[in-house]
């Protein structure tokens, strides 16, 4: 006998996974992680007895329940089911995953559609941060199709604005945590910086590396990714988050001049595999690094001028367009909110089985 639980997989952004209500899973945590495990498969490079797609991209999990906050419709619990590890992180955020969200809670009832477009404010229970996505619902129902793109995705589909606010040093408690705008790691220059996403960026040039290598290439380059590693665990503790070993963040990123019309081109790792694209957040934070005077981006980007730039991340498989708000009051600049377009697709629902010997059920 197999335990059947309720189950949304959903594509969101560039990324695609599982959704569950908090409820329909173990309260306990230790026996949800070993549940998540074996909804995904893992740990097996290819996921081959579940339903992960082999890939970070395609091993993530979105745990929804009503909010426990007065300023938020939803909680959302990102998980992220480790490929080849028998471990779930939910030491980050997912703004791909995110932009699923608010079509879940629409679909599933948890909110009700108001007009043509309902705002949903969503408690990211990971860093304890509220965004804010706005979903079609022409005649009271989710609307995916539409002219939106977005690199990474093949074809269009309906827009889904996400705001975010107040996502500065959600992971490390400081926008710069090491408090500065430039550290100096392994004789390498780094910005560490986390505006929704802790991040680690390096001139790709620093490391004998153009930053226009294809993923492959990167993936197979071992001796760049030993030393990447070299700084991420010794950027953890720098950035306020300990012994980052066995983490997922912070992710490391390489930053080289646009080449496409953007403001800084970009080859992240997540962190051991370089990203297809680059993760919603993380797209956030370099955006913000480029806004910030001194960083490793100064002299490798093009930022726009006003106080409302858009900023184009140029990645593997194209762009992701950030807009910043900026405030420049007192002399230096801060990134009061940040807000860029993603879209989603419901894929299907029903019931994800999992072993009686993993969890026997409610």
């Amino acid at each position: 006998m197999q335990v059947r639980i309720p189950c949304v997989q959903m594509r969101g952004g560039t990324s695609k996974g599982a959704y569950f209500l908090a409820s329909d899973l173990p309260a306990d945590p230790a026996v949800r992680d070993r549940v998540l495990l074996a909804v995904m498969g893992s740990p097996d490079i290819r996921q081959i007895d579940g339903i992960g797609g082999a890939d970070p991209l395609t091993s993530k999990v979105a745990i929804v329940s009503a909010s426990s906050r007065p300023d938020a419709d939803v909680d959302y619990l990102f998980a992220q089911v480790v490929v080849n590890e028998a471990r779930v992180d939910y030491g980050q955020n997912c703004g791909n995953m995110l932009a699923g969200v608010g079509p879940y809670a629409i679909e599933t009832g948890m909110i009700a559609a108001t007009g043509d477009t309902t705002r949903v404010a969503i408690h990211m229970v990971n860093t304890g941060q509220i965004a804010v996505a706005s979903v079609a619902t022409p005649g009271g129902h989710v609307e995916y199709d539409g002219d939106q793109r977005i690199d990474g995705v093949p074809g269009t589909a309906a827009a889904i604005p996400l705001e975010f606010r107040d996502t500065a040093g959600s992971s490390c408690g400081a926008l710069l945590p090491t408090g500065n705008a430039q550290d100096v790691i392994d004789g390498i220059a780094v910005t560490c910086i986390d505006n929704g996403m802790p991040l680690v960026l390096m001139r790709a040039q620093d490391l004998g590396r153009s930053g226009y290598e294809t993923r492959a290439e990167l993936d197979a380059d071992d001796e760049l990714k030993k030393r990447i590693e070299a700084i991420r665990l010794k950027a953890g503790p720098m950035m306020n988050l300990g012994d980052v070993a066995a983490r997922t963040v912070p992710k490391m990123c390489l930053v080289s001049p646009p080449t496409q019309g953007g403001a800084i081109n970009t080859r992240s790792f997540i962190p051991h595999r370089c990203h297809a694209s680059i993760g919603v957040l993380g797209a956030v934070s370099v955006a913000t690094a480029v806004a910030v005077p001194g960083s490793v981006c100064e002299g490798v980007a093009v930022m726009p001028a006003g106080d409302a730039p858009t900023l184009g991340i140029e990645h593997p498989t194209g762009e992701l367009s950030v807009q910043l708000n900026l405030d420049r009051s007192g002399g230096s600049v801060q990134v009061s909110s940040a807000a860029l377009i993603r879209t989603a697709r419901w894929l299907f629902d029903g019931h994800v089985h999992v072993p009686q010997r993993v969890w026997p059920g409610k």
